[in-house]
């Protein structure tokens, strides 16, 4: 046998050696670490499902409540949604509890629908959930509460740049109406229609509003339209003054 071979059987004994000792060394741990991620793999997939499963179970229960609600049997579809809204998963129990506010305020209990719309707006984490409420609020309050109360939850809401601003200045603008605050209330609807990201329908109503606020002599016709106008209102002349000729 040549030195090569003797040196080569050599060396691949001493490597197949410190194999041996590495792997009685860090075999288990090595094995140990390939079962965490199976079990890892295998609970996150199994959790997903059971998450997905109960979001399925959710919407059935809320489809459900919703027939039942369609059906004239208030009372059991509220009970559903108490339950759905309790025990749901995902985003259904928030659902649920802005559905029973609804049928709160379409029995004519707008007492609680109104509390039950304060209580989504306190609870919920997401933002635009919690101005939703505060316009649902809001709108129940421009019959059953006062210009101040409706101010006090949407206000806030009626600014610039908030997706909400112009369901907000409505609520506001009937208040104000309801309240005889008519010269507020003008300012208000306007402030809808000179928005450009107004949608067609508020456009519609802002404009009905401002209409009828015309007819029964609540805004001044000259104001109204010479602030359409973009001038300034014509003043009378004073007394023994005459006119300039065109």
């Amino acid at each position: 046998m040549s030195n090569d071979n003797i040196f080569r059987e050599v060396d691949e004994e001493l490597r197949s050696d410190r194999m041996r000792r590495f792997w009685q060394q860090f075999g288990p741990y090595v094995i140990g670490a390939a079962v965490a991620i199976v079990l890892l793999v295998a609970i996150n997939e199994g959790w997903a499902w059971w998450q997905n499963s109960r979001a399925a179970a959710s919407s059935d229960r809320l489809y459900a409540a919703l027939e039942l609600a369609d059906g004239g049997d208030t009372q059991a579809a509220q009970a559903a949604l108490e339950e759905l809204a309790a025990t749901g998963s995902g985003g259904y129990p928030t659902l649920a509890r802005f559905r029973e506010a609804g049928l709160l305020a379409a029995s004519g209990d707008a007492a609680a629908a109104i509390a039950a719309y304060d209580a989504l707006a306190t609870s919920e984490s997401n933002p635009r959930l919690r101005e939703l409420a505060l316009v649902m609020a809001g709108n129940l309050l421009v019959d059953a509460g006062t210009l101040e109360e409706v101010e006090s939850r949407v206000a806030a809401i009626a600014v610039e740049g908030n997706p909400l601003r112009n369901a907000a200045r409505e609520a506001i603008g009937l208040a104000q109406v309801k309240a005889g605050e008519t010269t507020g209330a003008q300012a208000t609807f306007e402030a809808i229609l000179n928005d450009p990201l107004t949608q067609n329908s508020q456009r519609q109503r802002a404009g009905f509003y401002l209409a009828q606020l015309l007819a029964q002599g609540d805004i001044d016709p000259e104001a109204e339209a010479a602030g359409e106008a973009g001038e300034p209102t014509p003043q009378a002349p004073a007394e023994g003054e005459v006119p300039a000729a065109e």
